[in-house]
């Protein structure tokens, strides 16, 4: 029996979060505003209008292609793309093609404790097309993402299982996002995958000292293209039912199939669809665009630009994982740099990596799940760093604490106006403290002869006689070390 393996490639589209677009002054958040409302004639494509390229989704490109490991080319220019598709006004599409902005670069991630690494061949800037709804036999098309900034990422085929696409796929996100090159949100498209695979047989590939690596990758069959995967969970379905349809049609046709091929994605039936035979380069009829002029970036200014890079996402992991916490912990505050900022601050306000972790990534997190909302949608730093330090000072419990932040997630409002409205603040007067302790004794004297017997779990009840006079205010440590002292 043929023992097939499986070859991966990823073409991944991430939206750059620029102020305006690609090659106009329309405003570039379009999520959630009316159809049609953030357009002009320039990126809706009206005859006579010029382009203008956008040097701050230029820049963001560059820093994006520096924390990916690919060399930047001094020279590039952009080229006209044709196809035709009602998302598409100007009936083209401004891309790179034979000279793109980067090449040549990598991503290291790991999978199960594995380290792995993809290869890039390129990173090309674009603009990206428009967005249709289909309604029965109608379609409606919406242009306010027509122009939007993309990057296009392609990997060379690395990759050998859907497992293997995903993890890269997400550490591919958390460098963008750590670079601040996109927000690379997936519900709101921001980021999106054509995944190519194909079968060959194991063994195909043949590596001698004299081949190049090209060669030695050995034979690649034809492969089927999925299109147009918003996230990381259809990514990985898709390639999965993918695979296995290849391998059936293997067996029926004793080979691969007979030439490249397009398929959907269909979610909802978990399968995909053919839709054509795949287009090559040929069929885009590229040329050079001719109303932008070639870019030139200089040693000088990618150095610049290089200097400015972040910590990335492999080394803030590490960090993070130094500090005791988990790699689904550290993997998370690597991928939302909301999240990480609390983090950060009331580690350094409380000393605590543990207390800071439970505080914003167990509590925090699962208010803001609850409430349906993003971390961005959530408390401010400087918010986060006042609860925290109210909890460490005791001027509430750590109970109360949580429901003060679920009280901050609901209404935006801060620790401290939340405490003094709800009158929640800890009794830590030792003094005042005193007189309750006392009184709590006299009104338990079964609880002192049991606690004298032996059985110390007695003093739980004086304590909490104490808690409930005070309406959960009591400091439970100070009146717990003033009931030892009395006894």
């Amino acid at each position: 029996m043929v023992e097939l393996e499986v070859i991966i490639g990823l073409e991944v589209h991430a939206q750059m979060n620029t102020k305006t677009k690609m090659f106009c002054g329309c405003d570039n958040d379009a999520f959630g505003k009316p159809p049609n409302t953030t357009v002009c004639p320039v990126c809706m494509g009206h005859p006579g209008t010029l382009p203008s390229p956008n040097a701050a989704a230029m820049e963001k490109a560059v820093r994006a292609s520096l924390a990916l490991n690919l060399t930047v080319n001094p020279a590039s220019h952009f080229d006209r793309k044709h196809y035709f598709y009602p998302d598409l006004p100007a009936g083209f599409q401004i891309s790179q093609y034979d000279f793109p902005l980067s090449s040549k670069g990598s991503v290291t991630f790991t999978l199960e404790g594995q380290v792995k690494t993809c290869r890039l061949v390129r990173l090309h800037v674009e603009n990206d097309a428009g967005k249709l709804t289909h309604r029965g036999e109608t379609t409606l098309c919406d242009y306010n993402r027509a122009g939007t900034p993309l990057m296009e990422i392609v990997t060379e085929p690395d990759l050998r299982s859907a497992a293997e696409a995903v993890a890269f796929a997400e550490e591919l996100r958390r460098i963008l996002i750590a670079v601040g090159a996109s927000d690379a949100d997936m519900f709101k498209g921001m980021m999106r995958f054509d995944a190519s695979i194909s079968l060959r047989e194991k063994g195909t590939e043949s590596k001698t000292p004299s081949q190049t690596p090209s060669e030695a990758e050995g034979k690649l069959n034809p492969r089927s293209e999925i299109k147009n995967l918003n996230s990381f969970k259809a990514l990985e379905r898709a390639l999965t039912y993918e695979e296995q349809r290849l391998r059936e049609l293997w067996a029926e046709r004793k080979g691969p199939l007979q030439n490249d091929i397009t398929v959907g994605w269909l979610d909802d039936e978990g399968r995909t669809r053919v839709l054509r035979d795949k287009e090559t380069s040929m069929d885009y009829r590229y040329f050079p665009e001719p109303d932008i002029p070639p870019m030139h970036f200089s040693t000088e200014e990618i150095e610049r630009i290089r200097k400015t890079l972040p910590k990335m996402p492999a080394q803030l992991r590490e960090e993070y994982l130094s500090l005791g916490l988990t790699e689904a912990e550290a993997d998370m505050l690597v991928s939302e740099p909301v999240l990480r900022a609390h983090f950060d601050a009331v580690r350094e306000k409380t000393g605590d990596a543990k207390r800071a972790s439970s505080l914003v990534l167990t509590q925090l997190a699962g208010f803001l799940n609850a409430a349906g909302k993003t971390s961005a949608e959530g408390p401010s730093t400087r918010y986060m760093v006042d609860l925290a330090a109210a909890i460490k000072d005791g001027t509430i419990s750590g109970n109360a604490g949580k429901d003060v932040l679920e009280t901050m997630v609901g209404t935006g409002k801060g620790p401290k106006e939340i405490i003094e409205a709800a009158g929640m603040k800890q009794i830590s007067d030792a003094g005042a403290l005193e007189k309750l302790v006392d009184e709590a004794i006299a009104k338990n004297p079964k609880a002192i002869e049991s606690y004298k017997a032996g059985k110390t779990a007695a003093l739980g009840a004086i304590v909490g006689w104490v808690m409930k006079e005070t309406k959960g205010q009591a400091n439970p440590a100070i009146v717990n070390d003033i009931l030892l002292r009395k006894l």
